[in-house]
């Protein structure tokens, strides 16, 4: 049986740049605090939270004199929150997060209500919601936006930057058919990570050729679980693990061959135990 692991996978830039700037942080500072987990995969959190970094959930919770700003960014209001306190503020919002933020402001200032493409309760879409002054939305449904018996005049729609850039396409079409004769003013902005783009490619690319894909990837990214619905989109059986351990034999028996893609927050050690557990099952499954 072949197993195959795509092209692109690991930390993405972005995630790199933020656990660079963490551990610079930390080694300047020592015990720091983070403001929601720095990347959403868990063993990347535990190792950091060894070295001294600790995650809260709320700007109140932060007891210490350093507040990092999570890969996935925050609101201006909570900038202004913590600055108001006095504390060090580390930002480590990835380059394509700061673009999106910048996009949602820029559309809002020009007198747009902001339609965000994207889940509502995902911390970088509320983020881009409160650049945009909460003049706007978020969903992930086109009808919430079709259905509404008023539309403002102006919409200007973007996408949280790991989505499936198909389905925004569907969303941008959705909303432009049915919206275009009740308002003025249509923009779009293409507000999509390449990278995440490039490793959506591949793996779909991969789930066509294989029989089973394994993607590895924290519960909670968003990223992660837009690869496993494009791999279950191909047809193919395709299971969501974070670690190792959490790969069944039966998942083997009878598959042809095995395409292994993982998400964007994802350190080599991670890869390199599936890969090792793959192998051994699939050498156990032989004997």
């Amino acid at each position: 049986m072949d197993i195959e692991k795509a092209t692109e996978v690991g930390f993405c830039f972005g995630v790199k740049r933020a656990l660079r700037i963490l551990e610079e942080t930390i080694g300047e500072y020592g015990e720091v605090e983070t403001l929601g987990p720095v990347v959403h995969n868990q063993q990347v959190v535990d190792r950091f939270g060894q070295l001294g970094a600790k995650a809260v959930e709320k700007p109140n919770q932060i007891k210490g004199n350093v507040a990092v700003i999570p890969s996935h960014g925050v609101s201006p209001n909570v900038l202004e929150e913590l600055a108001s306190r006095g504390l060090k503020v580390v930002d480590t919002t990835c380059p394509n997060v700061r673009k999106a933020q910048s996009a949602a402001r820029d559309l809002s200032e020009s007198g747009f209500w902001v339609v965000i493409f994207g889940d509502p309760v995902h911390p970088e879409v509320k983020g881009m919601l409160g650049w945009a002054g909460y003049r706007g939305t978020a969903t992930l449904d086109s009808r919430s936006i079709t259905d509404l018996d008023e539309l403002p005049s102006r919409l200007g729609l973007l996408s949280q930057t790991t989505r499936n850039p198909t389905q925004y396409v569907d969303f941008v079409d959705s909303i432009a058919s049915s919206s275009l004769s009740r308002i003025d003013e249509l923009r779009i902005i293409n507000t999509l990570c390449n990278i995440t783009k490039r490793r959506q490619a591949d793996a779909l690319e991969m789930a066509r050729k294989v029989s089973l894909m394994i993607v590895v990837g924290g519960r909670h990214s968003a990223n992660t679980r837009c690869l496993a619905d494009m791999c279950l989109s191909a047809g193919t059986e395709t299971h969501h693990v974070e670690t190792a351990a959490e790969i069944e034999a039966a998942w083997l028996k009878g598959q042809t061959a095995i395409g292994v893609t993982t998400g964007t927050s994802i350190p080599d050690s991670v890869i390199d135990e599936v890969m090792l557990k793959l192998d051994e099952l699939n050498r156990a499954g032989q004997e």
